[in-house]
């Protein structure tokens, strides 16, 4: 599998995610920055989860329909064109980090794939759908790990 580079100015590979991008802070997306996407990508998909939730893994953000020649996105400024899909906490777009006071800091996995064919998911979308539509497409992905604790 070849690997897309995914950073973010505002915090580092397993670094702290500042509380600006946090769910009490109003749920901003962080920025995103990515490199190296296949030529024959024809869109790309991106989710974050918290793999340490007490409930299991929970679902922050699916995003789908990211035209492949984008190179990132402003905080709280998807791409034109791309499709949300439904976060964990019932709606569309980003929902922040937001773990139980007094635990250890969770992380919050963001993965970037790129697809060899359309996905052509509809707004509000859930992870199990993304699953689906993204089996035996992916050609590249990339992954940043922040980390966020109360």
């Amino acid at each position: 599998m070849r690997q897309i580079t995914l950073g973010s100015p505002a915090f580092g590979d397993h670094a702290e995610i500042p509380k600006e991008y946090a769910h009490e802070a109003g749920d901003v997306s962080p920025p995103l920055r990515w490199s190296e996407v296949p030529e024959e990508a024809v869109e790309l998909v991106l989710r974050c989860e918290d793999p340490d939730a007490p409930v299991g893994t929970f679902v922050h953000w699916l995003l789908a329909g990211i035209p492949p020649e984008t190179e990132g996105m402003a905080a709280g400024d998807p791409p034109t064109g791309a499709v949300p899909g439904r976060n964990d906490y019932g709606r569309p777009g980003y929902g922040g980090p937001h773990p139980p006071p007094g635990d250890r800091p969770h992380r919050y996995v963001f993965r970037l794939l790129a697809l060899s064919e359309r996905s052509d998911l509809a707004p509000g979308f859930s992870a199990r759908d993304l699953d689906e539509a993204v089996a035996d497409r992916v050609l590249a992905t990339g992954t940043l790990v922040g980390r966020y604790g109360r």
